[in-house]
């Protein structure tokens, strides 16, 4: 296993759509224990492949308190939204050190396949909807942040930015 580099929003790599995976082999195996230990380290309780820049469709979560549950979710959709909405306050391990409240649906039922290959469906409600769809934009190129408006969107921009040329500053 290797830890992975996690960029930094804004970094453009972040907005690419990433690719179905075709087989899950032994280099897809590779990829989620290598996400999986960075999402760990970091810590955090959910990574987007798009994160660590490979552009596939998957994701690790670990909702527990105890850390010891990962879940996989392979090629990911969501089947199904309740109508109901919830408001949960955000963090991203793209966007360090910066959270706010986003609006998403309560429960959703996501379809996608594990490390096995096999398809299989999970209804979420809580901290895991919330996971999964914050995850699953990651997919798709988008950023928690892009949930927000414009002057906020902006303004954690310019700081990423700052602290980025702050981190190169340190080397």
């Amino acid at each position: 296993m290797a830890l992975l580099t996690v960029l930094c929003y804004p970094d453009p790599r972040l907005h690419k759509v990433a690719k179905p995976v075709a087989q899950v082999d032994a280099r897809i195996k590779k990829i989620v224990a290598d996400m999986a230990q960075t999402m760990y380290e970091a810590p955090g309780v959910g990574l987007a492949a798009t994160q660590v820049d490979i552009h596939e469709r998957i994701l690790v979560i670990d909702v527990s308190d105890s850390q010891d549950e990962l879940r996989v979710f392979i090629n990911p959709e969501l089947v199904w939204v309740s109508p109901e909405t919830k408001s949960w306050r955000e963090g991203c391990l793209s966007v360090p050190e910066y959270y706010d409240e986003v609006e998403r649906p309560d429960v959703i039922r996501v379809r996608a396949l594990g490390l096995d290959g096999k398809e299989f469906e999970v209804e979420a409600d809580g901290l895991l909807s919330v996971c999964l769809q914050h995850e699953m934009d990651h997919l798709q190129g988008k950023v928690f942040v892009e949930h927000l408006s414009m002057l906020k969107r902006n303004r954690i921009s310019l700081k990423m930015k700052k602290r980025a040329k702050e981190l190169v500053g340190q080397r």
